[in-house]
């Protein structure tokens, strides 16, 4: 079986990602996530808004409840043309709250566009906050986000985000593995050395001129002349860091969501994804070599890996022999998941899964590898924003009926919004 130069590959990413990044975390203790509680800047939360729905109520009613001063907190929610009800969600949620506001663009821009729009109404505020439209953010997660500007060289802190479906079903099981390994560990490396490489827009803190100075450059991104709406948030942090900026991830301030629970939307997450690591991993090797050493072998052999994989996937398919490289996988995963279950033992029930569930991972990864690492490469020039909300129909209610009352949240609270 002709697989040892991509299991050594695999091997160098997992080195990277599982040992050598929690290592390094531990050797430098306080020195890996130092804050400063005297600093406290006016903070503008921006919530980039498309087909969300009801969900968008609950955000801005979740991020009202932050323990920061709320004369120095402002709301900005921005609906990039909505087909359903969300802008009439939005408005509710702003009722009573002189502290948010509630923008509607004047035609489809994208997530990006449509955030700079918002951070140039923010002028008060130095510190922009992105929160994603269907998160719920934690009350401690501006404070904790804002408190890890320790530096003028720090340009953005992002937080992490807990899956709130894990028992939904297997999907959402596995997704919760995934997620716990992706924020737990993968990012240490990058961590260390200030230099995280995409922070998601689920929640992330930048600095207000930073944001500014790199707004050319964000209202341009094209492929072939076509605008590009998906993967801004990697390509923002990427940005950042060309710009020699330093980027900072805590475990500290958290949000949390919903995850794909069917194959469908998966795949969807997954085809969004592919794109954006492409696009940004291929445009980041002109300044790769800028990065520390340490972080620039990471992030080539993240690369190497995701283009070489998908041949030899096939290839192994063609001679027979996928079978073996199946039983790769679940070796590995296999053993994520005993690592899994050793790391969450001190969790309760409710806040934790099975570590077998981790397996389905182990047969989804080499599909995905095979199957949308190509088809990424042919649709980069996609506008869509490929979300959940994005491929749904617009619901049947609204969040004021004919006679002005409030139907019940979704979430069968029986209560009136």
């Amino acid at each position: 079986m002709e697989l040892f130069p991509i299991q050594l590959l695999f091997m160098v990413v997992l080195m990277n990602r599982y040992v050598l990044g929690p290592l390094l975390r531990r050797l430098k203790g306080r020195k890996f996530d130092r804050v400063d509680d005297t600093y406290l800047p006016r903070v503008a939360i921006v919530i980039p808004l498309f087909n969300e729905g009801e969900g968008i109520y609950h955000g801005v009613r979740s991020l009202l409840e932050q323990d920061y001063p709320s004369h120095l907190l402002q709301i900005v929610v921005v609906d990039d043309c909505s087909k359903d009800d969300s802008y009439a969600w939005a408005l509710k949620a702003a009722e009573g709250n002189p502290n948010v506001i509630v923008m509607r663009n004047p035609e489809n821009m994208g997530k990006r566009k449509g955030i700079n729009r918002a951070v140039k109404a923010a002028t008060d505020a130095e510190i922009i906050v992105s929160v994603d439209s269907d998160v719920i953010v934690d009350k401690a997660a501006v404070r904790q986000l804002v408190r890890r500007f320790v530096s003028p060289r720090i340009a953005a802190v992002g937080g992490r985000t807990y899956v709130t479906n894990r028992h939904q079903n297997w999907m959402t099981r596995m997704i919760e593995i995934k997620f716990h390994f992706a924020q737990e560990w993968l990012k240490d490396l990058e961590r260390s050395f200030r230099q995280v490489m995409c922070l998601s827009g689920c929640l992330t803190a930048y600095r207000r001129h930073v944001l500014l100075e790199l707004e050319p450059i964000l209202e341009a991104r094209a492929i072939a002349g076509i605008p590009i709406k998906y993967g801004e948030d990697r390509f923002l942090t990427r940005q950042i860091v060309k710009h020699d900026y330093e980027t900072v991830y805590t475990l500290d301030a958290f949000c949390f969501t919903a995850a794909p629970s069917t194959l469908a939307g998966y795949f969807s997450q997954q085809l969004r994804w592919r794109r954006s690591n492409l696009v940004d991993l291929l445009g980041g090797l002109s300044h790769a070599w800028r990065l520390h050493p340490v972080v620039a072998v990471h992030y080539v052999s993240q690369l190497a890996l995701l283009l070489s994989y998908p041949l030899v996937i096939v290839h192994n398919v063609l001679t027979g022999e996928f079978w073996d490289i199946l039983a790769f996988h679940f070796l590995v995963i296999g053993l994520l998941g005993v690592i899994y279950r050793i790391e969450t033992r001190h969790l309760p029930a409710d806040r934790r899964v099975h570590g077998a569930s981790f397996l389905p991972m182990a047969l989804l990864m080499p599909v995905t590898y095979a199957l949308f690492t190509p088809l990424a490469l042919l649709t980069l020039d996609s506008g869509s924003w490929e979300t959940r909300g994005s491929a749904s129909a617009a619901p049947e209610t609204s969040p004021v009926d004919s006679g002005g009352r409030f139907p019940p949240t979704h979430a069968g609270e029986g209560t009136t919004p």
